[in-house]
């Protein structure tokens, strides 16, 4: 693999050339010896320093070197040598390079040339450290721009979900106090969720830290029973949301009417993740185990409609909620979506 090479020599005409790049090289400055100007111009771009003597310019069309100069960008003064010989005036021809120069007088000695050049090398390091520190900048003014878009379309869907949560919890509740409970129950896992969204900037959320979120309150050190099981799997925002309400209902359900309403009773939450045609599918089953008998409900309150009805929609879902008799199952299939408005941070 060839490095590109630090400086450029453009000296055509006698032993100019080789002499400067022999005295470069014992400064340990790699370097490039081009015959023409049209040679060294697709060079330009990966060079740090150019070398050139003036009859080398002034024998040459000039046009496209010039306007390659003038279309530098903003962090850009890129260096150039130019050996003239002693005692003559500078070339009026030449005064495109004004702002890009250092003049050295042939004869010259190694020590001045190399002088010359390592300062050219300098200030060319300098220019590159001030666009990392630009292109940096810029970066980090993309992801706030970005993280704000994010933001107020995170606060908009909140609120829909928050005023939805609102009506359907007060249809399904016969007084004040079990509306104000069930209703701060399902706020406070939505904060959850969206405490855990806030770690990756709004972008996703882990399905094992979901699950333990709305599962902790209801395990038991002494005696386990609850098994979680499957892979690191990352929700994009615009699912973590949705299917932490129907982890919160679901646990909440379980804890009311189900397995988790009896200290032996158990509960196993497990998930894969598979390869389909238009993607990544996570395949997830909550099953429940010695808890009351299960009797399909007579009246479908707001966690049944999440989970048959919002979830499907906003996850492009498939649920099925199985009433057997030794434990509710509930199965769970959605397409992972990788899309991320914000890159993560490395």
């Amino acid at each position: 693999m060839t490095l590109d090479p630090e400086v450029l020599v453009l000296a055509p005409i006698g032993r100019d050339g080789k002499i400067a790049s022999s005295i470069l090289a014992a400064s340990r400055i790699s370097s490039c010896i081009c015959s023409s100007l049209d040679e060294a111009m697709p060079l330009l771009d990966r060079a740090h320093c150019l070398v050139v003597a003036e009859e080398a310019l002034i024998s040459a069309d000039r046009s496209l070197f010039a306007a390659w100069l003038e279309n530098q960008p903003a962090w850009s003064d890129f260096p150039i040598v130019l050996l003239t010989m002693r005692g003559t005036e500078f070339d009026k021809r030449l005064a495109f390079l004004d702002r890009h120069l250092i003049v050295l007088e042939r004869p010259f000695l190694a020590s001045s040339f190399a002088n010359s050049v390592r300062s050219a090398l300098r200030a060319r390091a300098r220019q590159i450290e001030v666009k990392s520190y630009i292109e940096q900048k810029q970066e980090v003014t993309k992801r706030q721009n970005l993280l704000i878009r994010e933001l107020h379309h995170r606060v908009k869907n909140t609120l829909a979900n928050v005023r939805a949560m609102m009506g359907a919890t007060a249809m399904s509740t016969d007084s004040v106090e079990e509306f104000v409970r069930n209703f701060s129950a399902r706020i406070v896992s939505l904060a959850e969720t969206h405490s855990i969204l806030t770690d990756d900037y709004w972008q996703t959320a882990s399905l094992n830290k979901l699950l333990e979120g709305e599962l902790r309150h209801y395990e038991t050190d002494d005696s386990p029973r609850i098994r979680l099981e499957g892979p690191n799997v990352a929700l994009i925002a615009d699912i973590a949301v949705p299917v932490g309400m129907a982890l919160h209902e679901l646990a909440s359900n379980s804890a009311k009417f189900g397995a988790l309403s009896r200290p032996e009773g158990q509960l196993a939450v497990c998930w894969s993740v598979g390869s389909s045609g238009a993607g990544q599918t996570l395949s997830l089953a909550w099953q429940e185990r010695n808890g009351p008998p299960v009797q399909t409900p007579k009246r479908r309150g707001f966690g049944t409609a999440l989970l048959e009805k919002v979830v499907p929609v906003q996850c492009d879902a498939k649920v099925e909620l199985d009433y057997q008799q030794d434990g509710l199952r509930f199965t769970l299939v959605l397409p992972l979506r990788e899309t991320r408005l914000v890159p993560s941070y490395s």
